[in-house]
């Protein structure tokens, strides 16, 4: 046998276009996140407070060892997938933690993406410029 943990739990969490995948182990709250740690990653304080989001909810911050695989996007939406895909994972380890996910909205999907371009005009929504002669 390898050593690889008992205890396993993964999840996949998307928002826009990034995609992240989570895998939580019981442990001392280490992160490792595409290969670097949390802070490295994520620089600016309020996505990580987001992304810990779920921990903080559940009062389980420190609890678990977090490695995730994030692609896509940007850094808000990477932050968002990845905070998606925590809560998700954090269920799959103990149901009970659903109620209180759930009534903090951490486990719906952000369905919110850029529009597309239409046909014809200058972006999503805005229009040439009007010249009436």
């Amino acid at each position: 046998m390898s050593g690889k943990p008992e205890f396993r739990w993964q999840a996949v969490g998307r928002r826009k276009t990034s995609v992240a995948r989570v895998y939580l182990t019981p442990g001392t709250g280490k992160w490792d996140v595409n290969g670097r740690t949390l802070g490295d990653y994520f620089p600016r304080p309020s996505l990580v407070q987001h992304i810990q989001q779920s921990f903080s909810t559940t009062d389980t911050l420190g609890a678990f060892d977090v490695k995730a695989h994030v692609n896509g996007g940007g850094q808000s939406g990477q932050a968002g997938a990845m905070r998606l895909a925590i809560a998700r994972a954090l269920v799959e380890a103990d149901s009970q933690h659903r109620a209180k996910l759930r009534t903090n909205g951490l486990l719906t999907r952000d369905p919110r993406a850029v529009e597309r371009k239409k046909p014809g005009r200058a972006g999503a929504r805005k229009r040439f410029q009007f010249s009436k002669r």
